[in-house]
């Protein structure tokens, strides 16, 4: 039974969890278009400011984690409110305080994911519709009329590979493997789902692999106890490859 209390915990060490994100089919996460002049991208894909590449913004991946895991583990027909989630889930993904309950904060932090060097370097070489994107021409059929509006959506290639990180607070010691399990769960429905926009139209498929889980600690007892659990904590997340 996790312990409720309104106050921020000590630090006993963090984990980083590395892994490679495979696109298994096109990705579209939606960015600004500062301008549309004619034969512009109708829907371009949100890139890094500073290198024009395409990114998946940590707050995308964060958030459908957290509500595939809340829809799983929901008690009723319907969805809950955030602040209704279940405590492990409240306590890996944080939740602001309101007038009944006190802030929790994350145990998970999430950061936007970029191309492998690798990955990147393959796109940039092929012969794509724009800088290592593909145009994807769809219409939207009217049923009545059968009148077609056709538009044009930007996504990163199917194949294409980012390096995928999330950092984990380690605040109980005997709770890690319990909260990287379920992390375990949220990333295996992720890929029994879909990242971004039109993944019921195929958009957004991805997969995980190469999981790997580095350890630090400024207190030697707490680095030794964590590095005792790395392999365990790593073959629970293997586990959630699909392929």
């Amino acid at each position: 039974m996790r312990e409720k209390e309104n106050k921020i915990r000590s630090l006993q060490g963090k984990l980083k969890i590395n892994a490679v994100l495979k696109l298994e089919t096109g990705l579209h996460i939606g960015g600004a278009s500062e301008f549309a002049p004619i034969g512009a991208v109708d829907s371009p894909f949100i890139r890094d400011p500073y290198t024009k590449q395409p990114i998946i913004p940590g707050s995308s991946i964060k958030g459908k984690i957290r509500t595939l895991l809340a829809r799983s583990l929901s008690d009723t027909p319907w969805l809950n409110s955030i602040e209704d989630d279940k405590d492990e889930v409240k306590v890996l993904f944080g939740t602001a305080g309101d007038g009944k309950n006190g802030a929790v904060a994350s145990r998970l932090q999430f950061a936007d994911i970029r191309l492998t060097k690798e990955s990147f370097e393959k796109l940039k070489s092929m012969d794509l519709d724009t800088y290592l994107g593909e145009i994807k021409f769809e219409n939207s059929i009217k049923r009545i009329t059968a009148e077609a509006t056709p538009r044009q959506i930007e996504r990163v290639p199917a194949r294409a590979e980012f390096a995928f990180s999330v950092i984990y607070n380690v605040e109980v010691t005997d709770e890690v493997a319990e909260d990287i399990r379920l992390l375990a769960d949220g990333l295996k429905l992720l890929q029994m789902d879909y990242l971004g926009g039109s993944g019921s139209r195929g958009y957004g498929r991805v997969s995980f692999r190469n999981f790997a889980v580095e350890v630090f600690s400024l207190n030697e007892e707490s680095r030794q106890a964590l590095a005792r659990m790395q392999s365990t904590l790593e073959n629970i997340l293997k586990g959630c490859c699909l392929i």
